[in-house]
C-alpha cells in the first residue's frame, strides 16, 4: 500500500457498487433468477462478481452472450432491473470496515457522499435501505447529471453539493473509469482493491494516488494526507 498524496481532504466520495457496498450477491441473484426464467442454468457467483460494477447491460451480455443490439436484449435488461429492484437489499451490506471508515470521516469533521453510475431509481432506495441517505452529503446517480463516469461532471457536481472544492476531495472506486473521472476532476483517487476487479485488470496502472486492500486502510491514508492541516 503506497501513498502519494499530501492534500488536505475535506470530502470523501465513494463509488457505490463494489466500493461502499457489496451489492454483488443481490445482482447475482437477479441475474440467475432471470436465467432460470429463460430456462438457462445459473452462473457461478465467482463469474458474476467481477462484472457487477459494469451494470445491467454487462450482466445481460454475460448471462446470455448477446450483443446489446440484439432484438430481445433490452427486454432482458429491463426484466433484470425489475428483479434487482424487487430484491435490492436482500443481501447487500457495507463492506467490512466501511462503517468504521464512515464513522471516522464524520468524527474528523469531514463529510462523505456517493457518486455512482447506478440510476437514481435504484441508488436512492438502496441508500435508504442501508440507512445512509441522511448521512451522505451528496448522492449523485448515473442520471443526475448529463454525463456519467468516466466523465468528471458527476464528481464535480458531488463535491459542489458537499461544499468542497475538487482539490479537497478524495474519490474511491473499484473501476478504471472511477480513477479516470477522479483524475479529470482534479481529485485525489484511491482504488478499492476489495471491490469487483477482474483478474485480468491491472489497477496499479490506472494512475491512482494509492490502492487499498480494505476500507479501514483509507483511514490511514486520510490521517497521513491531512497531517499538515
Amino acid at each position: 500500500m503506497s501513498y502519494t498524496s499530501s492534500r488536505s481532504i475535506r470530502t470523501v466520495l465513494f463509488d457505490l457498487d463494489g466500493t461502499l457496498a457489496d451489492t454483488a450477491p443481490d445482482l447475482a441473484y437477479a441475474l440467475n433468477t432471470l436465467l432460470g426464467e429463460q430456462g438457462r442454468a445459473p452462473l457461478p457467483f465467482a463469474v458474476i462478481r467481477p462484472v457487477v460494477s459494469n451494470g445491467a447491460t454487462a450482466l445481460v451480455r454475460l448471462g446470455f452472450n448477446l450483443p446489446a443490439e440484439h432484438a430481445g436484449f433490452d427486454t432482458l435488461r429491463q426484466r433484470l432491473l425489475a428483479l434487482y429492484q424487487e430484491h435490492i437489499a436482500r443481501e447487500t451490506r457495507l463492506f467490512e470496515g466501511m462503517a468504521e471508515l464512515l464513522d471516522y470521516i464524520e468524527g474528523a469533521e469531514m463529510n462523505w457522499g456517493v457518486v455512482t453510475n447506478k440510476p437514481a431509481f435504484l441508488t436512492l432506495p438502496l441508500m435508504a435501505a442501508l440507512g445512509l441517505s441522511a448521512r451522505a452529503a451528496c448522492i449523485v446517480s448515473g442520471d443526475t447529471t448529463a454525463k456519467r463516469k468516466p466523465h468528471p461532471e458527476p464528481l464535480l457536481h458531488g463535491c459542489r453539493l458537499a461544499g468542497s472544492t475538487a482539490a479537497q476531495c478524495l474519490y474511491v472506486g473499484d473501476a478504471e473509469r472511477d480513477i479516470i473521472a477522479g483524475r479529470e476532476a482534479g481529485m485525489a483517487t484511491l482504488v478499492a482493491r476489495f471491490g469487483y476487479i477482474g483478474a485480468e485488470e491491472r489497477p496499479e496502472h490506472w494512475g491512482a494516488d494509492g490502492l487499498v486492500a480494505q476500507p479501514v486502510h483509507i483511514i490511514d491514508w486520510l490521517k497521513q494526507s491531512n497531517a499538515a492541516r
